[in-house]
């Protein structure tokens, strides 16, 4: 079968012929027609990822569309090193989700891989209460942009944006815009004139790195011993660094509880268990991305594209 495949780990896969996936016990072998160029799919094919085996050759790509008896599902591919970037892929038949009637096998594609990280964020690690403030860090990417249709969804009543594109904001029916390409120090006034208005109960993170430490400076600068404010910001993503300084004082000085959504921190079969709830939202339309389709067998010039608030997703013929 043809195939992406990493060869060598840190460069680009190549569009190659691959041995053709065989079913193990209780697997099934879905025809996979798309699938989506995640950051984790990057992560783990150069194996800097947490859960990457370091293991080559291998066909990226951890979920997809394809058919399966003749029916529209998204799915899992089952076996480490055979991902979905090829014409068919193995899975087990309870990670194969029907494609609810409307849902566009692109969208599916696109948006359940970063829609799962924004909804299990909020919902499930922040657990969102309607009526709740929330600040999306890392808001113009795709994800982000989810996390804010996300938030509304499950009744945030205030909802402020920070990233770098921010005409991706534009019409995003958030409240306010926090710009990160202006100097830190307008930065930080922009955090501290958001934190005067209120706070934030929920802090979604995308970025990691100096944008959250100025946040959390900020955080650390409205301290008021009478007005304590629970915050509670989750780490999703490290695009714009892989540490943070955080000092003592700041945890002694703020009521923050801070965790991190991702795989070993969120279970499974939580994840698995969303993915019905959200797909079927994304088909009635209010969950949306925007698409980028590539040809897979042009995954080796796509691959290192800057993402610019589209998902590109490798269409299979």
């Amino acid at each position: 079968m043809q195939a992406a495949v990493v060869n060598v780990l840190g460069q680009p896969p190549q569009f190659q012929e691959f041995s053709d996936s065989v079913a193990g016990q209780g697997e099934v072998v879905v025809k996979m027609l798309a699938a989506g160029l995640h950051p984790i799919v990057k992560s783990r094919a150069s194996g800097a990822h947490y859960s990457s085996s370091g293991k080559v050759p291998l066909i990226p790509g951890i979920d997809g569309v394809g058919e399966l008896d003749g029916k529209l599902v998204y799915c899992f591919g089952s076996q480490e090193g055979l991902g979905t970037m090829a014409e068919k892929t193995v899975a087990r038949p309870e990670n194969c989700y029907p494609l609810p009637p409307g849902l566009d096998p692109l969208q599916a594609a696109a948006i359940a891989n970063p829609g799962m990280s924004a909804w299990l964020s909020l919902k499930l690690r922040a657990a969102l209460k309607p009526g709740e403030s929330v600040l999306i860090l890392g808001a113009t990417g795709v994800a982000g942009q989810l996390a804010v249709q996300a938030a509304r969804q499950l009744g945030a009543s205030r909802i402020i944006g920070a990233g770098r594109n921010v005409d991706a904001l534009r019409d995003s029916g958030v409240d306010a815009i926090i710009t990160l390409t202006d100097p830190e120090e307008a930065i930080s006034r922009a955090f501290a004139d958001q934190l005067s208005q209120g706070g934030f109960d929920v802090v979604i993170d995308y970025l990691w790195g100096r944008p959250t430490e100025l946040f959390l400076g900020a955080l650390a600068k409205s301290f008021r011993p009478d007005a304590t404010r629970s915050t509670r910001l989750i780490e999703v993503g490290e695009s714009a660094g892989k540490t943070i300084a955080l000092p003592g004082a700041l945890l002694r000085s703020v009521d923050l509880t801070l965790s991190g959504s991702g795989f070993g921190s969120v279970p499974l079969k939580q994840v698995l268990g969303g993915i019905q709830e959200l797909l079927q939202i994304a088909a009635e339309g209010r969950l949306q991305v925007a698409v980028e389709p590539v040809p897979l067998a042009e995954v080796t010039e796509a691959w290192g594209r800057t993402e610019k608030g589209k998902r590109v997703v490798f269409t299979i013929e």
